[in-house]
């Protein structure tokens, strides 16, 4: 299709922080000229050749991330490592690259700083010193890179490719048009600095969140060579780990969400990227990662269909529904047909395959109860703890309330776009949403007061309780005495849910609830996020309101105090770096920030019809 190819070309041209290993590389593409910095600590030995946000360990870099653009025009940083702070500006202006390094506070004799110039990603071309400065050339562009300070003749570093040095005893300029000096530079930071000030503060008493937000997601976004494109997967450290990158399904089509309050392009690559995932099932996997790695046992959450229809309402542009619908509505299908019970309500599954690779997440779980319950995108939840798996079926015989109310809603969605683009599938959609809704209504629980997930086998009732119950008022059919008294019984109840941070991903009240182990009562932003669409669907104002607030309160948290935006949080502390299994920089932790930019006012809801 013309408009992707178009699309493809806009984003793939420029400088930014393209380079997944390191932050404080700056990337031109297309053809992959990279301009990387690096230091040499001499109170420590310590060359930093590499730098990454939210690391773990005691002796590793830590970056608190300052204000950016997505397009890479600004980036700021401040690292700390060895007893050092640096502070790392950046501009890109007309595919030159000016970077200014500014020592804060330093130990001892100044570090060196390291340039390195490389040409990424196997693409053609060549790096050579020539008179103090770096030249770096391929097929398409030859660029000189140029340092104003202090020259270093450092030798000992570990870098094999060509690298010039300065002593960073003050600012030092690094530029690839001409040389320039630090002062001059820090004008251009300024400026640059004052656009991004200035977008934020549109957002009222947001904009910090705002910030965080736009930071977040600004950094974790990559260029990811095998299938040439621009995507952000959850985190840079994830995608080092997974063999180069990794896009996970609700993850990343919540990037997109994400990406579209500024970044059109950015938000369609996403939304693209992670549907062309696709199995040869036609499902969205769980993962698709580097060397065609995938999940071919179990998708995700199914929330492609919201994403898509809430992009259109912002860009109203047609074509982009249309590439994607068939492979959404193939997914929607595919969940009626594998994980849906003759009632109408949808378990969550793991089908046989025979794998190809042998990696861990490939194989581990497959047709089993973990896969299953990795297919919910709730990994380890207590809900699922000791449930029976049908070997037969592919389902843990447990009819889940989130699945099934996020599956109407995906039907509803999927609906609205048919007709949007004059399709006959729209009646089928709303006539598979209309089942699931009757399959919910047999999920009440009318002594407990809430709907909840039932045991497909024996048709008994779990009282194992998380924020997914409430995405039953994704159906129109929940009564006004009902939701009321899921409110008042399970939402304020402090027991449960309530509390200074909210929803914790499991009761308070249930005996995993201490564990505070990942999905074992932590606070977690996409769920947050769903529950208050589904409160929002139903017009419950105060409920609505008070979310987005604890919502805005828990991402600020962390940011201010340390610039990490938490993969997770603790349920009762709001706490990111109490575990290490919750990522310092995860792009989904920005959705705190999009719920309380909705009740603002700054982002449609999507109960508004197309």
């Amino acid at each position: 299709m013309k408009e992707v190819n178009a699309l493809k070309k806009t984003m793939l041209r420029g400088f930014n922080t393209w380079y997944n290993n390191n932050v404080l590389s700056h990337v031109l593409l297309p053809g992959g000229i990279a301009v990387n910095l690096g230091f040499k600590f001499y109170n420590t030995g310590q060359v930093l050749r590499e730098s990454l946000i939210g690391r773990f360990g005691g002796q590793v870099e830590e970056i608190h991330p300052g204000p950016r653009s997505y397009d890479g025009t600004y980036t700021e940083l401040t690292l700390r490592c060895a007893d050092h702070e640096i502070l790392v500006q950046s501009a890109a202006r007309e595919e030159n690259q000016y970077i200014l390094v500014t020592p804060v506070r330093t130990t001892g004799r100044p570090p060196a700083l390291l340039i390195s110039a490389a040409v990424l990603w196997n693409k053609p071309g060549y790096v050579q010193i020539e008179g103090g400065r770096l030249l770096a050339c391929t097929p398409d562009r030859n660029i000189e890179i140029f340092c104003d300070g202090k020259p270093d003749r450092q030798m000992n570093t570990g870098i094999t490719n060509p690298y010039i040095s300065a002593e960073l005893s003050g600012p030092a300029a690094v530029s690839t048009d001409t040389r320039k000096g630090a002062a001059e530079l820090r004008g251009l930071m300024e400026e640059q600095k004052k656009k991004i000030i200035k977008d934020c503060a549109a957002y009222g008493d947001l904009a910090e969140a705002y910030n965080a937000m736009r930071t977040c997601l600004a950094w974790d976004t990559i260029y990811e060579p095998e299938k040439e494109q621009i995507c952000s997967p959850v985190s840079r450290l994830w995608s080092i780990g997974w063999g180069g990158y990794v896009l996970f399904d609700w993850d990343t089509y919540f990037s997109a969400l994400i990406a579209s309050t500024e970044n059109r392009e950015l938000a369609y690559a996403n939304a693209i990227a992670i549907t062309h995932e696709k199995t040869e099932a036609g499902f969205i996997p769980n993962f698709g990662a580097a060397d065609d790695y995938k999940s071919r046992d179990r998708s995700q959450p199914p929330v492609g269909s919201l994403v898509v229809r809430e992009l259109y309402r912002k860009f109203r542009e047609k074509w982009f529904v249309e590439y994607l619908f068939d492979d959404l509505l193939i997914w929607n299908r595919w969940f009626a047909e594998h994980r849906r019970l003759p009632g109408g309500q949808l378990c969550w599954g793991s089908e046989p395959f025979k794998d190809r690779l042998g990696r861990h997440w490939e194989t581990h779980g497959v047709n089993e109860l973990l896969g299953a319950a990795l297919e919910s995108g709730l990994d380890n939840s207590p809900m699922y703890d000791g449930m029976p798996f049908n070997k037969d079926t592919h389902l843990m015989e447990l009819a889940d309330v989130g699945l099934t109310g996020l599956y109407i809603l995906d039907c509803e969605c999927l609906a609205d776009l048919a007709g949007l683009l004059g399709r006959g599938e729209g009646a089928e959609l709303r006539e598979r949403a209309e089942k699931s809704k009757d399959g919910l209504e047999e999920m009440w629980d009318e002594e407990f007061g809430l709907y909840c997930n039932k045991r497909s086998d024996t048709g008994a009732f779990s009282r194992r309780i998380s924020a997914t119950n409430f995405y039953a008022l994704f159906s129109d059919r929940v009564s006004g005495e009902r939701f009321a008294r899921m409110m008042r019984e399970h939402f304020f109840n402090p027991k449960e849910f309530f509390g200074e941070y909210i929803l914790p991903m499991i009761a308070r009240n249930d005996p995993a609830y201490g564990d505070q182990d990942y999905w074992r009562g932590r606070i977690w932003a996409p769920t947050n996020f769903l529950s208050y669409l589904a409160l929002r669907r139903r017009g419950l104002e105060e409920p609505c309101r008070v979310l987005a607030e604890k919502s805005r309160d828990l991402i600020m948290k962390e940011w201010q105090e340390k610039g990490h935006v938490h993969e997770n949080f603790n349920g009762d502390t709001g706490e990111g770096c109490d575990v290490r299994n919750s990522d310092k920089f995860y792009h989904w932790g920005g959705l705190l920030s999009y719920i309380a930019l909705m009740e603002g006012g700054f982002v449609d809801g999507p109960e508004k019809p197309l």
